[in-house]
């Protein structure tokens, strides 16, 4: 009687930082520095495949295609908006879509990736939350939207990425380990050879995953703080239910800083709800003994939202506040709202379903 055969499931060389390369290969019967020269060869732009990779032995070249295979992101949904800030839809295998902006400035061009496909946290003024959660992103699939962007700017003439930010579709703590492995890619130099100090993870607040971020990576923190208070905290960021504000912010200062490192809180301000001059001076008194900035954002208003956004003289009044009392405090350009790009604006709308 013929047994069936069971497909042999091969594995995603994205999925792998070079410390999980080096067994991979070693259980292919290669000395360990094959694994490091792979990943010299994944993160090459333009590489598509084994036999391409020059360096290796040609027995090692044919034998890869059996057990592992390279992903990539192709054929992106782009949209470009008036300000130059350009969004990519990737379609994932499971036909969800994911959503990353790439924003180009004069000395710098920063990308925003995604980390989970929606969102679990359920903030009330992000169209991202409303769309619920999903599941996690894969390595691969968070890697890819890096090197996607990439590729598109080389083919465009364009200059190329310079920062990386985690503040795209979901919360990046959420999915710690993937994420922690992503940096590692990022930041190795045979990968894609971003330094940690441009490149931005952002939470809503889970303390936990927040110091193991801390002592596991070099990376830039923010916080996405948004009231001075539990209670309207808790209601427009249900988060605050688990870690409340003096939760999160001894875990802030317990954070393991670097040398000159600043946490950055992002503040996004709500028409009447966490906009006046006594909240400003009560984010004084929460903020001022941990080293820090604070951006100050302006809510991106979307249709079917009961918040609004203040209006500028109300924004700039709440920053001079904050300069007065030593505290530096930016205001920041919404950019790409034109095709909902802006800040808490990215919801997968067209995520391939029925």
């Amino acid at each position: 009687m013929k047994t069936k055969e069971t497909k042999k499931i091969k594995t995603d060389l994205k999925n792998l930082t070079q410390e999980q390369l080096i067994p991979f290969t070693e259980s292919l019967g290669q000395p360990s520095f094959r694994g490091r020269q792979l990943l010299a060869w994944i993160y090459r732009s333009g590489i598509t495949g084994f036999d391409e990779m020059t360096d290796l032995a040609k027995d090692f070249r044919a034998l890869l295609p059996d057990h592992a295979y390279i992903s990539r992101f192709e054929n992106p949904v782009t949209e470009t908006s008036l300000d130059g800030t350009v969004k990519f839809g990737f379609f994932l295998k499971d036909g969800k879509m994911i959503e990353s902006v790439m924003i180009p400035e004069e000395e710098r061009s920063t990308l925003c990736v995604s980390s989970q496909v929606g969102c679990a946290m359920g903030c009330k003024f992000c169209l991202t939350g409303a769309m619920g959660f999903f599941r996690n992103l894969t390595t691969a699939e968070i890697v890819n939207q890096v090197c996607a962007v990439r590729d598109y700017l080389i083919a465009a003439d364009k200059p190329r990425l310079t920062n990386i930010v985690f503040m795209g579709m979901g919360e990046p703590l959420a999915n710690l380990d993937n994420l922690i492995d992503t940096i590692s890619i990022l930041t190795e130099q045979r990968g894609l050879d971003f330094s940690s100090r441009r490149i931005t993870v952002s939470t809503c607040g889970l303390v936990p995953q927040m110091i193991a971020l801390g002592e596991k990576t070099n990376v830039n923190l923010a916080i996405s703080l948004h009231a001075t208070d539990d209670e309207i905290r808790s209601r427009i960021m249900p988060v605050n239910d688990r870690y409340p504000i003096a939760e999160l912010l001894e875990g802030c200062k317990r954070f393991p800083h670097k040398k000159r490192q600043r946490i950055m809180f992002e503040y996004t301000m709500l028409e009447g709800i966490n906009d006046s001059d006594t909240q400003a001076m009560q984010l004084v008194g929460l903020l001022r003994d941990i080293p820090c900035k604070i951006n100050l954002l302006s809510m991106n208003e979307a249709e079917g939202s009961v918040y609004r956004s203040p209006g500028r003289p109300r924004v700039l009044a709440f920053q001079k506040i904050l300069r007065n009392n030593g505290f530096t405090a930016f205001i920041r350009q919404s950019r790409g709202a034109d095709i909902s790009a802006a800040c808490g604006q990215l919801a997968g709308k067209n995520r391939g379903e029925e």
